[in-house]
C-alpha cells in the first residue's frame, strides 16, 4: 500500500485492499467457514482451518515426544496461472506464480500448545491486481504470517497470544483454505492477521471469542474484536462478529489502511449444510471516521452481502460458487472504486482432489455499478468490469 492514507483508500484497483484483507489463518477460523469445514480424518489437524472445497492431509507427519505429546508437521506447495481483462498493465494480463509454499509446525494437546506457519504465499483477490508472491509476502506479514502460543487449562477455556487469525468474515486468507481460489470483495475490506491476545470459551452450542489486538496489523493495540457462534443444530450455525478501534492511529502501510484501521466492522453469518450442499450467506457493515489529522475529510461506510456455496458431486469433485454485492457512502473518502461507488461479483470454482493432490479452475466476473473514472479497472482506470480465469494446482502434505 502507498504510504499515504488516501492511496490506501482509493482502491480496490490498487493492492491496498488485497493486503488489507490479508491473512486470516488458522486456529480460530471465521465462524461460518468453521461450520462449513468438511469432516476431517481421525488424525487430521484443525489448523490451518479449511473450507469444504479442499481437504488437508488426514495423516500428517508427526513426532511423538512421549509425555510432552506429539509435534505435527504439515504444508502446502501450490501454484497458479491467471488471465484477465481490463488489466492495469501488460504484466497482469497473463500471470503465473507460487500461491503457497508454506509449512506448519504445531502441538495440539496438553495445557501448553503452539502453532507456527511459515513460508511464501499470495492473496489473489477480486478487483485488485495480483502482486508477485515474493513482494506480497515481504510487504504484508513476512515469512512467518501466523504464530502463537495457546494455553488450554480445561475443555471450556483457552487463551492465545501472538500473530492471530482475525475473527471477522467468512473467508480465510490463503488460497488452499477457501472454497474459491480468489478471495472476494467483502474479504478485501476485512482485517486479517492481528497481533494480540485472545480468550475463547465454549459451552454446549455456544462459542465465544474476544481479542485485544492491533486491528489491520497496525502495531497499535487498541482494537477489540469479538465473535459469538451458536450451533442451532448439526445442519445450521449462526454467528455474529464485530471489531472496532477504541483509539486513533496514523499508521499506514501496504497492509494497514488508515480509514479501516480506525473504524468498525460487523458481520452476521449463517451456514447450512445438508446432503451434498453447503450454503453460507453473510452480511457486512463497516464505518470509517472523519479525522482531518489523518487526511480523512469525512466519515464513510460500506454495506455488503455475499452468498458462498458448494455442491459435492462425489468424493473427488465439487463445484463452489460465490455471489457478492458491496456499496459505499461518504462524499470525500473512497472505500471502493471512488466515492459512493458500488460493485458486484460472481465466482465459479470447480475442484478435483485425489488424496493430497488437487487441481481447480476458476472464472470470476466483477462489475462496478457506479465508480469514479481513474479509480476503476484498466490501464487508465476507466473500465467498469473485469473478468478473470485461473487455474491452481499443488499438493497439501
Amino acid at each position: 500500500m502507498n504510504a499515504t492514507k488516501l492511496a490506501c483508500l482509493t482502491g480496490a484497483a490498487t493492492l491496498a485492499f488485497a493486503a488489507a484483507g490479508a491473512a486470516r489463518a488458522d486456529d480460530t477460523p471465521p465462524a461460518a467457514a468453521a461450520a462449513a469445514a468438511a469432516p476431517a480424518g481421525p488424525t487430521a489437524l484443525s489448523s490451518p482451518s479449511m473450507s469444504a472445497s479442499l481437504s488437508s492431509n488426514s495423516d500428517p507427519l508427526n513426532i511423538d515426544l512421549g509425555p510432552a505429546g506429539k509435534i505435527y508437521f504439515s504444508g502446502q506447495a501450490t501454484a497458479f496461472v491467471s488471465s484477465e481483462t481490463a488489466a492495469p498493465d501488460k504484466s497482469q494480463k497473463k500471470k503465473g506464480d507460487v500461491s503457497n509454499l508454506q509449512f506448519e509446525v504445531q502441538k495440539t494437546d496438553g495445557v501448553f500448545q503452539f502453532y507456527v506457519q511459515a513460508g511464501e504465499y499470495n492473496f489473489p483477490s477480486l478487483g485488485t491486481p495480483i502482486a508477485t508472491t515474493t513482494r506480497l509476502t515481504e510487504e504484508t506479514f513476512h515469512y512467518v504470517p501466523v504464530a502463537y502460543i495457546k494455553i488450554v487449562p480445561n475443555a471450556a477455556w483457552s487463551f492465545q497470544i501472538g500473530e492471530l487469525p482475525t475473527l471477522i468474515g467468512s473467508e480465510y486468507t490463503f488460497s488452499f483454505q477457501n472454497l474459491n481460489i480468489e478471495r472476494g470483495l467483502l474479504w478485501n475490506q476485512e482485517p486479517a492477521i492481528s497481533r494480540g491476545v485472545q480468550a475463547n470459551y465454549t459451552q454446549g452450542p455456544l462459542a465465544v471469542s474476544v481479542s485485544i489486538n492491533d486491528g489491520y496489523f497496525s502495531d497499535h493495540y487498541s482494537t477489540v474484536s469479538g465473535l459469538a457462534t451458536y450451533t442451532i443444530n448439526p445442519k445450521d450455525t449462526l454467528a455474529v462478529a464485530a471489531s472496532g478501534n477504541f483509539d486513533k492511529t496514523s499508521r499506514s502501510s501496504f497492509v494497514t489502511p488508515v480509514a479501516q484501521n480506525n473504524g468498525t466492522i460487523w458481520n452476521v453469518m449463517y451456514t447450512h449444510t445438508e446432503a451434498n450442499w453447503l450454503i453460507n450467506p453473510y452480511i457486512q457493515y463497516q464505518t470509517t471516521p472523519k479525522d482531518t489529522s489523518f487526511g480523512l475529510p469525512s466519515s464513510a461506510s460500506a454495506f455488503a452481502a455475499a452468498v458462498l456455496g458448494k455442491y459435492t458431486f462425489n468424493p473427488l469433485f465439487n463445484l463452489a460458487a460465490r455471489v457478492e454485492y458491496i456499496s459505499s457512502s461518504g462524499s470525500q473518502v473512497a472505500l471502493l472504486y471512488g466515492t459512493k461507488s458500488d460493485a458486484w461479483s460472481f465466482t465459479l470454482t470447480p475442484t478435483l482432489q485425489f488424496k493430497t493432490y488437487f487441481v481447480r479452475g476458476e472464472f470470476s466476473y466483477t462489475k462496478i455499478g457506479s465508480g469514479t473514472p481513474g479509480a476503476e479497472f484498466g490501464k487508465f482506470g476507466n473500465k467498469d468490469d473485469q473478468a478473470r480465469a485461473m487455474i491452481e494446482t499443488g499438493v497439501l502434505f
